[in-house]
């Protein structure tokens, strides 16, 4: 069986239903999602979910406990990363909830679309779960333009382990992919968490630390690595990006110069800037109608209605805010 899935707690409310919102307006409601819990908050996100017949949310505990725990394993061998979480957040562990998107290898769908609640669906997803007839892993985005946000470009070891070659074409972001059920077992687990263990960990980087994981998984084992933006056409190629101004929008759907994009990740924006957004504080963000579209789907209505002029999302801070911040008193942004 094929599906969608996703990960979610309460504080990315409003996203996620604007993503099952464009995963209705592609499919209604002919495609099963799965919703992974980042952590234990999911009240409201549950009582959506049960509204919605074809959408689950994810409750197996003992598979949720042992990618918790192989996760923990791997930065319990780290010998920098929670220092640095400390030094960054106060936390042991950093966005440890991210991982829980590995849960997908053991749930409900054989052949899966995983997707980050920050994006929305834009088309349908036959030319990804075809490809995945002939590939493990299957990845639409240009994430390898930029390798440091996957792994520690200043480990030694890097490319010991990986060739150049594998370093320029095969990393992905970890907000969009399919993949298969059952492709990293207990055996393969055991495998990965031996060569951290043994020195491999160093390349690992921090800061993204679910990304940074599934790459090496997906890399060390040899996976068939299978990019759509290096194998369609160059005029029938789109970008996925939030940070691409030049999209074009036609009856709620975007396109990348006449060609359909797949799905358009609203990445590097606060999940802050969408809830007070919907609390109806005017903040201006790229294609922030779009959101509010899907957002409100079946509740027109209820769209905020903004009379105040629009901030830009990524104002800088004020003089006060900065001063405060430097005193260490909490602002909220």
């Amino acid at each position: 069986m094929n599906g969608i899935c996703t990960l979610a707690n309460d504080r990315v409310y409003d996203q996620l239903i604007a993503l099952l919102n464009s995963i209705e307006a592609i499919y209604g409601q002919q495609i099963s999602v799965c919703v992974y819990p980042y952590d234990d908050n999911t009240e409201q996100i549950a009582a959506e979910i049960a509204c919605r017949p074809n959408v689950q949310l994810y409750n197996n505990q003992y598979s949720i406990q042992k990618w918790d725990e192989f996760v923990y394993n791997i930065w319990d061998a780290h010998p920098t990363a929670k220092k640095n979480w400390w030094e960054v957040s106060g936390d042991k562990y950093y966005r440890v909830g991210t991982h829980r998107r590995f849960c997908a290898f053991d749930g409900p769908f054989n052949h899966f679309v995983y997707m980050d609640a920050d994006t929305l669906l834009m088309s349908q997803l036959d030319k990804i779960f075809a490809q995945l007839n002939q590939s493990d892993w299957v990845v639409y985005d240009f994430q390898y333009k930029d390798l440091s946000h996957v792994y520690n470009v200043s480990s030694a070891k890097l490319r010991e382990i990986f060739t150049p070659e594998q370093l320029q074409t095969k990393i992905f972001c970890s907000g969009f992919y399919a993949s298969k059920k059952n492709i990293f077992d207990s055996q393969r687990q055991e495998y990965f968490l031996e060569k951290l263990r043994q020195g491999e960990v160093a390349i690992l980087y921090d800061m993204a630390p679910d990304q940074t994981i599934l790459n090496y998984m997906v890399m060390r084992s040899g996976i068939y690595i299978y990019n759509f933006a290096h194998h369609l056409p160059e005029n029938e190629i789109s970008g996925c990006c939030v940070t691409s101004p030049h999209f074009e929008e036609k009856n709620h759907v975007l396109y990348d110069h006449n060609t359909r994009l797949t799905y358009l990740h609203y990445i590097g924006l606060s999940s802050k800037i969408f809830n007070r957004v919907c609390n109806g504080e005017n903040i201006d963000f790229p294609y922030r109608d779009l959101f509010l579209h899907y957002r409100y789907l079946h509740q027109p209505e209820q769209q905020p209605k903004f009379t105040n002029p629009a901030k830009a999302y990524n104002t800088s801070p004020s003089l006060t805010t900065r001063i405060l911040r430097k005193l260490g008193i909490k602002v909220e942004v």
